[in-house]
């Protein structure tokens, strides 16, 4: 067989595919798709083990394309060897080269950059938002790992995405944990969209930037198909090793390959049509001459099916109750005391459920004795599923996404302020259908001492907004939980665990008093009644609830009979909360110790679509806040203290 010959008529194929579904869709990447054709090719036709009828496939081989515009080299494969393609897996159909003229289209299943949950399950996380892939691929290599799968995972990224800040931490990270069935193949074809990388992006200067990284590197020529081959024969042969160094390809590609008259700078996300696509067609019709005169009719490539099957995880267990995992613990009088953070209940929670659900993997990123993390990664049976991330919550998000394609239930701890460097790639998680659990620990003013720069202040309005969109299950993309005490915060993460879907949980640093019990249940989309008035409905959430406790007793002094709510989901059953508003005259004030557009908003939301008449007074963090010794001064400087709601409600009701 002429290996050569037959890659490279394979690859002038998907080229000549890629240009005519981007001319097309009339928008599109072509000349990225043609500089990964060959790469794709030996990829997809020889090297990967996988099976175009099972693409998920749980032990197959898998690509995660980081560089996600040159998605149509990878549609184009998949056309040539009939994929199974389809949101729904019973119902999947062969994908033909008929459909590649729908690339981009509303109905389509292939879409403009990867994305899973549109019915190309190939791919196991959206990418196009660059920067993110590799990450997530290393996610996939611990999944495997766990699993004891020999699954081997590559990772295309592109040169100038490479200067990206989050590839530096995955090729960190992956150095740090030995991960040695994971490939980055680094496509050098020197262009970006405005021009030309930079010089500290080409070639030579990343093969030695990977080195210093501490991987072994090859570079080759990314249009030499015996070059790719013996590439990938060699990470294959060693990714099962424990003792060898990561490994990684630089390939030198030409953006535009086998058309010329496409090559150079102006043609990034620009499709050839009319005649420059006839041009184009016909230089690859000439290189097809010219470089494919050796094959014979019986060439072909034979793909090597997934190996094994994954071993079905025993069913959860029942998680044990608060009061239970600290006795098991001896914390007997931090029990008695009636006090605890939200976030040392997490990590309790985290512990227990560690040991009840093998699925159950924490990540942290060097704050894990901060966010009580570390409570799950000191206990033996689990430390293996502890994913240590340094300081990269971009990476570790990433990460997340990744170990939740490989099937895993990942928690991804840091402070909630930290979290916020990671929002494009929640989104992009949450856009992949990622089952992840972030939390943020020391959030809102009440941590007081150490300032705005460790508070997490704007998080719920901005994973509000993600509650508001209905997810591909057709749930909300990301609940927001806000737990006030440690029974809270430990029911949540268990209720967390068993929803497939993304979370976001709020945790805090300072003790608070306990509220609930071990019989008290939490659900998504739920809220508490505290206490029942009839004048004015309090709505608070995390570390208000407990000042809101405060503004009870006041206003009983005063003669005013208040309602307490804690409102710590959202979204909330808007239908029995206004129900409950309107039992209160439809008098209601928000108290939030975070930045406006969260509860507040959310809450006023669903007032104004009820088109019913309701008075709501929101209560919320509106000044940069500074340091201060305790959270009672610190409530005191933002105006949000008992007694400033107290006032409140004062002149809400005079007004009324």
């Amino acid at each position: 067989m002429s290996f050569e010959a037959a890659v490279h008529a394979q690859a002038i194929e998907i080229d000549r595919l890629s240009l005519e579904m981007c001319a097309a869709a009339g928008s599109g990447h072509p000349t990225t798709a043609m500089s990964i054709g060959h790469l794709v090719t030996v990829l997809m036709f020889h090297t990967m083990r996988w099976s175009p009828d099972f693409p998920d496939y749980p032990t197959s081989d898998r690509l995660v394309l980081s560089a996600g515009h040159g998605v149509p080299a990878v549609y184009a494969a998949a056309a040539i060897l009939g994929m199974k393609v389809g949101r729904n897996p019973s119902s999947r159909r062969k994908l033909t080269e008929a459909d590649l003229t729908n690339l981009r289209a509303w109905q389509s299943e292939l879409d403009g950059h990867p994305n899973p949950m549109e019915g190309f399950p190939f791919f196991d996380a959206a990418t196009g938002s660059l920067g993110q892939g590799l990450s997530v691929a290393a996610g996939l290599g611990i999944a495997a790992r766990l699993n004891g799968s020999d699954r081997r995972v590559f990772c295309i990224i592109g040169d100038g995405e490479s200067r990206e800040g989050q590839v530096a931490e995955a090729l960190d990270f992956i150095v740090d944990h030995k991960l040695t069935n994971v490939l980055p193949i680094f496509n050098c074809n020197e262009y970006g969209q405005a021009g030309r990388v930079s010089e500290q992006q080409s070639a030579s200067k990343l093969a030695a930037k990977l080195e210093a990284f501490g991987f072994e590197v090859l570079s080759i020529d990314g249009h030499s198909p015996s070059q790719i081959k013996a590439a990938f024969d060699k990470f294959s042969a060693r990714a099962t090793s424990t003792d060898a160094a990561p490994f990684a390809v630089v390939a030198r590609t030409i953006k535009g390959w086998g058309a010329p008259s496409v090559q150079g700078g102006g043609w990034h996300g620009k499709p050839a049509q009319n005649e420059a696509l006839r041009k184009a067609l016909g230089e690859l019709d000439e290189r097809r001459i010219e470089l494919t005169s050796s094959l014979a009719s019986s060439d072909q490539f034979t793909i090597q099916p997934p190996t094994g099957a994954r071993n079905p995880e025993p069913a959860p267990g029942e998680m044990p109750t608060l009061s239970q995992t600290m006795r098991a613990l001896d914390m007997e009088s931090k029990l008695a005391s009636g006090r605890m953070a939200t976030r040392r209940a997490y990590g309790l929670a985290l512990r227990a459920l560690g040991q009840v659900n093998s699925e159950v993997v924490v990540l942290d990123a060097d704050v894990s004795n901060s966010t009580f993390a570390e409570t799950f990664a000191r206990s033996q049976e689990l430390a293996e599923r502890f994913v240590e991330c340094k300081i990269a919550e971009q990476n570790m998000i990433s990460v997340a996404a990744g170990l939740a394609a490989g099937g895993k239930i990942p928690f991804c701890s840091s402070f909630g302020k930290f979290v916020t460097r990671a929002y494009d790639q929640i989104e992009m998680a949450m856009n992949s259908g990622a089952n992840i659990k972030i939390v943020g620990s020391h959030v809102g003013i009440t941590l007081a001492a150490d300032g705005p720069s460790q508070m997490a202040l704007p998080d719920v309005a901005w994973f509000r907004s993600l509650a508001r969109v209905k997810d591909h299950r057709g749930n909300p993309g990301c609940y927001v939980l806000q737990p006030s005490d440690a029974y809270a915060a430990y029911a949540l993460t268990g209720v967390m665990a068993d929803y497939e879907g993304m979370c976001y949980m709020r945790t805090m640093r300072v003790d608070t008093e306990f509220l609930y019990s071990d019989e008290q249940v939490f659900n998504l989309g739920g809220f508490e009644v505290l206490s029942e008035g009839r004048d004015v409905a309090l709505l608070a959430a995390g570390y208000m609830v407990h000042e809101g406790n405060r503004v009870v007793e006041l206003l009983d002094k005063a003669g005013i009979s208040a309602t307490l709510v804690d409102m710590y989901s959202i979204p909330f059953d808007e239908e029995k909360l206004l129900d409950l508003i309107s039992q209160n005259n439809g008098y209601a004030i928000s108290l939030e110790d975070n930045y406006g557009g969260s509860l507040g908003s959310a809450v006023a939301d669903a007032l104004t679509a009820s088109g019913d008449a309701f008075t709501l007074e929101q209560m919320y963090v509106r000044r940069i806040p500074k340091s201060a010794r305790t959270t009672a001064e610190m409530l005191a400087m933002c105006g949000l203290t008992a007694e400033d709601v107290v006032k409140k409600v004062m002149q809400l009701l005079q007004v009324a």
